[in-house]
């Protein structure tokens, strides 16, 4: 089986490629191979980019397993909350070179990182749960609260408004927007800006930063999957 997550390693920086051909849909399948590209990225001790095939990142969870069932659908919904919370609480730096779309479960991703960096571009961006008839999981709310600007909180949570790039940025789902030729050459700088910290402070600093909401981030897991 041809694998739909890459990993590169070059100079500590570790590459991470979605490209399932499609929308990069977050399944199963790929939600293991991501964790399974982090288990090797947190082994290289290395700081991390994230990124997905041309046009998209990701449009969020696979709606086909969505609607197999309560089972299927809370597996599947449940490992998206803990990579959420795993990038929140990653060792290392972690990028998101935004390829494109990314919407839904791929936007909360996009607030669970460090630096996130989009392309200019007709590209939607933003939390569209709402609009195609699902509640906001408990977690996706409180990543949103911690992550996302106050003014936009609601209206991107309640309202499903969705971003263009720069709009994005204000909202607060990217940190800054560049030509699409320029997408990888700026994640990469952003990485090896990482790659001079000291990465025990970064990291303990991160967990002091981020400790209330990481709290209530696994109390909304615990929550949503008792």
């Amino acid at each position: 089986m041809i694998k739909i997550v890459e990993y590169q390693l070059q100079d500590k920086i570790a590459t991470i490629t979605m490209d399932d051909k499609k929308a990069n849909a977050l399944s199963p399948r790929m939600l293991e191979e991501l964790n399974a590209a982090l288990d090797q990225a947190k082994a290289d001790e290395a700081v991390v980019v994230l990124t997905g095939r041309p046009g998209k990142f990701s449009a969020g969870f696979d709606l086909s397993v969505l609607q197999q069932g309560p089972e299927a659908a809370n597996n599947m919904v449940k490992s998206g909350a803990q990579l959420a919370e795993r990038l929140l609480a990653f060792p290392t730096p972690v990028v998101i070179a935004c390829s494109g779309h990314a919407l839904a479960m791929g936007a909360l991703l996009l607030a669970s990182v460090d630096h996130r960096i989009g392309i200019e571009g007709t590209f939607k961006i933003g939390l569209n749960e709402v609009a195609i008839g699902m509640t906001m999981p408990w977690f996706g709310i409180e990543i949103a609260r911690a992550r996302l600007s106050t003014i936009y909180f609601g209206r991107s949570v309640i309202n499903a408004q969705i971003y263009d790039p720069s709009g994005a940025v204000t909202a607060g789902f990217l940190d800054q927007v560049v030509p699409e030729d320029r997408l990888m050459d700026s994640a990469k700088q952003a990485a090896e800006a990482f790659t001079n910290l000291d990465l025990k402070a970064h990291y303990a600093t991160k967990m002091r930063v981020r400790a209330e909401s990481l709290a209530a981030i696994r109390s909304a897991i615990e929550k949503e999957f008792p």
